[in-house]
């Protein structure tokens, strides 16, 4: 088993998307560092926009999480609902 990771970095506006990741994929951890957040999850990790939306109460366009993005591992799989990261096995 592999995981895969997305590190951003830490400030307001990636607070939320933090927070979303974190709910949706409940087998995540989070490491946090005085400049960044790094997100490993075994296998798969999912970014949902709908849980993004509810958080901040604001539409969202998941395009928007490249603006804090730092670094990320694993194959990506997108469309406008969801940005989901894992490796084929």
């Amino acid at each position: 088993m592999s995981n895969v990771f997305i590190a951003f970095q830490q400030n307001e506006e990636a607070r939320p998307i933090i927070e979303a990741i974190l709910a949706d994929n409940p087998h995540a951890t989070a490491v946090e560092s005085p400049a960044m957040v790094k997100i490993d999850a075994p296998n798969r990790l999912t970014i949902r926009r709908e849980t993004i939306e509810a958080i901040t109460g604001t539409p969202f366009d998941l395009q928007q999480i490249h603006v804090n993005l730092i670094s990320l591992s694993g194959h990506i799989d997108e469309d406008d609902d969801q940005f989901t990261l894992y490796w084929k096995h």
